[in-house]
């Protein structure tokens, strides 16, 4: 079975608190919030 990518967020957001991401024609934002969680919205 092959491994699963990783990526640790610091990679991802660098300082940012959210980031936008592409995918099938269409952006997702992700952010972090104030308690430290994950949220993706379309």
């Amino acid at each position: 079975m092959p491994a699963i990518p990783l990526l640790r967020s610091e990679e991802l957001f660098g300082k940012a608190r959210e980031i936008l991401i592409e995918h099938s024609g269409g952006y997702y934002r992700l952010r972090v919030t104030h308690s430290n969680k994950l949220i993706l919205t379309k």
